[in-house]
């Protein structure tokens, strides 16, 4: 784990070994100080010598000096060094995240891997910095103390070794305690931002259902989960200073009463006592600092585990070691395919066996839950199958480069999304180089091209983060004619055309027939009238197909298709145009 997070540091690995080098400096001329305060006590004001007070005073203010200068120089280069592993970090995470396969993002959770990217992030990079700064600074600050005092009295010194003895023993009982809350912490920040994420993405359903106070509660249970976690980690971690305050106050009595003794038996002067009591508050503060080290370590190893998974993680799916490079054609053939989404799980499909000419239309019907986006995922390897396997152009797609079966095999998801920019950003996803005219062609195709023009800007009108400023057909038509610009040879509409009015539906298969014939088309949808006159119908039914045939024969042969069938015509219900069909 460790390893992994210190490879991020690279370029950065030069600034990040001066600073322990600044910070030793730093901490040398820091204990030199009350050495010398001692001299001016004990050789200039107690000895009424003037010249003894100016010189050691400069001494002390060269020291002071020099001890700013070093600590300047080790905070720049701490902060400097720190903040570019961070960077690394996200870099190295979103860099693995690209090549996750949907599992992957399953496996972690959209909201786990943004948690994982901003506060687990930024816990290393804090205690990084102060694994650089402290770490070094108070060791060396208690070394050097210790030492001085020993120089100055051995017998008195004795009451800094218990003393830290007693705090080093209720550290070690306060950071045992504390590591296993941190962990908890962590995760229920995770429950936290999933929660806010689910809220924000679909406010607007929220606020159409008035179930604001539903999410409030949800919201609420959330947060006091971690509310109740940080409380009982504060209440612990608020023991610190009131230990801290009983030894420190228990040494300077001490002090105080044995030095008093050696003073008058005369082996101790005042001005060493005075810089005893100095090196005492250093000693001790240094055990504080390490104290919080050891707090801030155990909080971060945590986040650090976390961001050393995403970064270290394989993706269930790579290319193979000589992959084919080219997609002959758009034949699919789905050989006896099983399908689960977790290892081990339920079956989402089972016994697959389909085969799709090039150029075929295939249509795509079936209840809810019944597998219809699952078959098609397999084709473009969003997900490897179980058992069986599935070939595209007479290749098995576990054989492909995937960006190159990918630019083959366009898929329009269910889910419309654009990105934040113009219509003309958006549609360049599909070929970056496209130009002006290839995206109008793209558009007309896709019967986009009528509600684009009516837009003053046209073309570089500017989408809405998540495309919330256009509706949800105008969003469909743009990701349809985002993945023509591709010039597929598999086309796939996962329910693509849902938003889209009748008429319209019917205008953009009345194209695509036309314009590209030679493409495959597999048109998922849950109205007969977009599908009906296809090539071939599959009817799914719970992970397998009940029936692929030609509408027509459905009709006579398949029970499911009747149902759908007289159900959409007799029922006149939702997107079936009934008018439509009997012309």
């Amino acid at each position: 784990m460790f390893k992994t997070i210190l490879q991020q540091v690279r370029q950065y690995r030069t600034a990040a070994l001066l600073t322990p080098l600044w910070t030793t400096l730093e901490v040398v001329m820091g204990v030199l100080i009350p050495y010398v305060t001692a001299s001016i006590i004990d050789k200039g004001i107690g000895a009424g010598s003037l010249p003894d007070v100016y010189r050691y005073g400069a001494q002390m203010i060269g020291l002071a000096f020099l001890s700013l200068v070093f600590g300047i120089l080790a905070g720049r280069f701490a902060a400097y060094s720190s903040t570019g592993l961070a960077a690394n970090l996200r870099d190295a995470m979103y860099g693995n995240i690209q090549r996750f396969s949907f599992s992957d993002i399953d496996k972690f959770s959209t909201a786990g891997l943004v948690t994982r990217m901003t506060t687990d992030v930024s816990s290393v990079q804090n205690a990084f910095q102060m694994l650089l700064r402290t770490s070094f600074r108070a060791p060396l600050n208690m070394a050097s103390a210790l030492f001085m005092c020993f120089f100055i009295h051995k017998k008195l010194s004795v009451i800094f070794l218990v003393a830290m003895v007693v705090l080093s023993v209720f550290l070690a009982f306060l950071i045992t305690r504390a590591a296993r809350l941190f962990k908890e912490i962590l995760l229920k920040v995770d429950t936290l931002n999933g929660v806010v994420q689910e809220n924000v993405s679909a406010i607007r359903v929220v606020k159409a259902f008035v179930r604001e106070d539903h999410e409030m509660s949800k919201f609420d249970k959330a947060a006091l989960g971690l509310f109740t976690l940080n409380v009982r980690a504060e209440n612990l971690m608020a023991l610190n200073h009131p230990v801290m305050n009983l030894i420190v106050n228990g040494c300077i009595i001490a002090l105080s009463w044995w030095g008093a003794h050696f003073i008058v038996q005369g082996s101790l002067t005042t001005g060493q006592l005075t810089s005893l009591f100095s090196y005492i508050m250093t000693v001790l503060s240094s055990l504080m600092m390490l104290s919080m080290i050891f707090v801030q370590l155990t909080q971060s190893a945590a986040s650090a585990s976390r961001i050393a998974e995403v970064i270290n993680e394989e993706p269930d799916m790579s290319d193979p070691a000589v992959p084919v490079t080219s997609v002959p054609d758009g034949s699919i053939d789905f050989n006896h395919v099983y399908f689960s989404y977790k290892r081990g799980g339920d079956y989402a499909l089972e016994d697959i066996d389909l085969h799709i000419k090039a150029g075929e239309t295939v249509g795509i019907i079936g209840g809810t839950g019944s597998g219809k986006s699952s078959l098609v995922n397999l084709i473009a390897r969003l997900y490897d199958v179980s058992e069986g396997s599935v070939a595209v152009g007479g290749n098995d797609v576990r054989n492909y480069a995937m960006p190159v079966l990918r630019d083959e095999v366009a898929m329009v998801l269910q889910k419309s999304t654009l990105f934040s920019g113009t219509i003309l950003d958006n549609l360049r996803w599909g070929k970056e180089d496209a130009t002006l005219e290839e995206c109008r062609e793209a558009c007309r195709l896709a019967c986009a091209d009528e509600f684009i023009e009516s837009f003053p800007q046209g073309y570089g009108t500017v989408i809405d983060q998540g495309g919330t400023n256009v509706s949800g057909g105008q969003r469909q038509r743009l990701c349809i004619a985002r993945a023509l610009l591709k010039h597929p040879k598999v086309l796939v509409l996962d329910d693509s055309t849902s938003a889209v009015d009748t008429a319209t539906d019917a205008a953009i298969r009345s194209t695509f027939s036309r314009r590209i014939p030679g493409t495959t088309k597999i048109i998922i949808s849950q109205r007969i009238l977009s599908i009906r006159d296809a090539d071939r119908i599959v009817v799914m039914d719970n992970g397998r197909v009940s029936a692929f045939d030609t509408h027509e024969n459905l009709l006579k042969t398949n029970t499911i298709y009747q149902e759908i069938y007289e159900m959409q015509t007799s029922g006149g219900s939702g997107d079936f145009d009934q008018p439509s069909l009997n012309s």
